[in-house]
């Protein structure tokens, strides 16, 4: 059976639209340069920056060192501190109320005071006393040190007790799961990576459909023969697909960079990443849908998601310390859902049985969202 040439036409040509449509909005981006960087260099450069200089680990921190002992084992024990990667000393004192001196000029950070008779105490009684004294005005800091110095201090002791028993000795043997090194690359690119997305993908959205309302051009693509709801698709796709392009190479420096592998199944975090992006995208739809301006759109999409994101997505600060409705009002930032998925796919290297709620939640999100930037549309079109 033959078809008639006329119906066939009708049939091929939305899509024809849609295609040319999406191929137009390709071109408008690749022809602004600005847009391009913010799409495909804000990304590389945030995860740069954050990777490398926002790291929760201290290192190289000026220490000075009050040595009233002055023998063997207190030097070994000065040595063992000098060589660790974290401490750097610094300052030898001479007296005792030379160090808060110090500490007021901000020269150092930590001071280890050691007391006149170090190694007599412990050869004759088997103990003795050393002190910590850390600048707590910055107090994690200052605790994070003080762990350090600890235990590069019990160290020390286990190398100087190893043929010796003593009695009623509880030991702590210490596992860190996951990111055995602490390094704060682990727990920034899950973050980033919800950062950059959510920030880039929304904010991109809104501000070029805006944009085609501030110029009237929307109006004339919306009486074409292609359905709104292609007309906005076909705006979103080329973001989808530049998107898709910064995850990959977020993934590529993470790994190649950052040192942090990919433990998980690299499918089922690039499927949650796209669905992260369509939430995004939806987000961003809605917010084209009730902002008449594209300051507007981009003061929407920076102030009312950049907070909430970095303060409510447990990438900065953890949730769990939060008060309850803060913990409530973080179940409605997307980013948080995200974070929870890559941190547990790509560091723990778990499937979808975990995650499947988070997925679940980000789903609905999708759908509520898109829902109301359709509903909204259709207001606004009647």
């Amino acid at each position: 059976m033959k078809t008639h040439p006329h119906i066939s036409q009708r049939k091929v040509k939305p899509n024809r639209q849609f295609f040319s449509l999406a191929k137009k909005e390709f071109f408008h981006i690749f022809r602004d340069r600005r847009t391009l960087i913010i799409l495909l260099g804000m990304p590389i450069v945030q995860i740069i920056i954050f990777g490398f200089a926002l790291t929760n680990e201290v290192k190289n921190s000026r220490i000075g060192v009050f040595n009233q002992a002055q023998d063997a084992h207190a030097q070994a024990l000065i040595n063992e501190l000098e060589a660790s990667r974290y401490f750097e000393v610094t300052r030898i004192f001479t007296s005792y109320s030379a160090i808060e001196e110090e500490f007021k000029k901000g020269t150092i950070k930590l001071a280890l005071v050691l007391p006149p008779h170090f190694a007599a105490d412990l050869k004759h009684f088997n103990k003795t006393q050393v002190q910590l004294i850390a600048d707590a005005s910055d107090p994690n800091v200052a605790n994070t040190l003080i762990n350090y110095a600890t235990a590069v201090i019990l160290d020390f002791q286990d190398r100087l007790t190893n043929n010796n028993t003593l009695p009623y000795t509880i030991r702590t043997e210490t596992r860190m799961l996951y990111n055995p090194q602490l390094q704060g690359a682990y727990s920034f690119v899950p973050g980033v990576m919800a950062m950059v997305l959510m920030l880039v993908c929304t904010m991109m959205t809104a501000i070029t459909i805006v944009r085609e309302k501030e110029l009237g051009t929307m109006e004339i693509l919306l009486v074409s023969p292609v359905q709104p709801l292609k007309v906005i698709i076909a705006k979103a796709i080329p973001y989808l697909l530049l998107s898709m392009l910064n995850i990959t190479s977020i993934l590529l420096l993470s790994v190649f960079v950052l040192q942090v592998p990919i433990n998980g199944s690299l499918l089922l975090l690039l499927a949650a990443s796209t669905l992260f992006i369509i939430t995004s995208l939806s987000l961003g739809l809605l917010i084209s849908t009730i902002t008449a301006s594209q300051q507007t759109a981009m003061f929407i999409s920076l102030t009312g998601l950049f907070l909430p994101t970095v303060m409510l997505s447990g990438f900065m600060f953890p949730i769990e310390n939060m008060p309850l409705p803060l913990q409530v009002v973080s179940n409605l930032v997307p980013a948080k859902w995200f974070y929870i998925i890559v941190r547990t796919v790509m560091i723990k290297g778990a499937g979808l049985a975990v995650i499947w709620k988070e997925a679940l939640v980000l789903t609905s999100m999708t759908l509520l969202l898109l829902g109301l930037s359709m509903k909204n549309f259709k207001i606004r079109l009647a």
